[in-house]
């Protein structure tokens, strides 16, 4: 898998395994809320380079989608290797909303907006969104955490 921060938008290739489809061979829809979640993991990872196991762990908070707006363009198929892109579109007190989508050489397949929350796994509640993520998330937002194509 290979990662890339261009200006607002990170991208992270994926393989279509055979475990991601039905069986006609492409992705079973509920898939790409999979696959959407690891790649807000990888974005912390990589762009923001914020330890995403550690956010769940030691600062234990998560980032529970509340939000889930998706339009299904066309398939993807197993053996296809599609790019998976994520925008920051709004940053707000405790949530966060990103376009994200999938597509080959160009063709969409799908495109989503989802709408996250910082969650505290200690009060069970949405929480103000710590001040060093935020701080990160502005500087994505704003192509100040540009990185070249790199093996993940």
């Amino acid at each position: 898998m290979t990662t890339e921060t261009k200006k607002d938008v990170f991208y992270s290739d994926m393989l279509v395994r055979f475990s991601h489809c039905d069986p006609a061979g492409i992705i079973f829809y509920p898939h790409y809320f999979v696959m959407f979640n690891g790649l807000v993991e990888d974005w912390f990872n990589h762009a923001l380079e914020i330890n995403y196991a550690d956010f769940i762990t030691t600062r234990r908070m998560g980032l529970p989608m509340v939000n889930i707006q998706c339009d299904f363009v066309a398939p993807s198929k197993i053996g296809e290797v599609i790019t998976l892109t994520l925008q920051l579109k709004r940053i707000g007190r405790s949530s966060l909303t990103l376009a994200v989508g999938a597509q080959l050489d160009q063709q969409k397949r799908i495109t989503a907006q989802l709408t996250l929350c910082v969650f505290s796994f200690d009060t069970k509640r949405a929480v103000p969104i710590p001040d060093d993520l935020r701080q990160r998330l502005t500087d994505f937002q704003q192509g100040r955490l540009e990185h070249p194509w790199r093996q993940a």
